[in-house]
């Protein structure tokens, strides 16, 4: 259970760790490999699982289900909540 709130941080976190993670690593790479400008953000929440999964295995806790599975739900978790209301909001006012 502790490794799926630590992947549901890390994917709450990955827009902040863009700029702060993804340059240095972008720069080391580019000489080797073509980063797209649209792949910036897969990098870091690429970074983000790693670093979940890491934590996770270093503490015992968590299967690489829910690992996956909380940083799916933290990095579109503002998004969810946002649709759910809307949607609530929606139906209430249908009523």
């Amino acid at each position: 259970m502790l490794g799926f709130i630590i992947a549901v941080a890390a994917g709450f976190f990955t827009p902040l760790i863009g700029g702060l993670l993804v340059d240095p690593i972008v720069r080391v790479l580019g000489n080797h490999i073509t980063i797209e400008a649209d792949e910036r953000p897969l990098i870091a929440f690429m970074l983000a699982m790693l670093v979940a999964g890491i934590a996770s295995a270093v503490l015992v806790s968590g299967t690489p289900f829910w690992i996956i599975l909380g940083g799916i739900l933290g990095y579109f978790g503002s998004r969810i909540v946002e649709a759910v209301r809307k949607v609530m909001a929606e139906r209430n006012a249908a009523e």
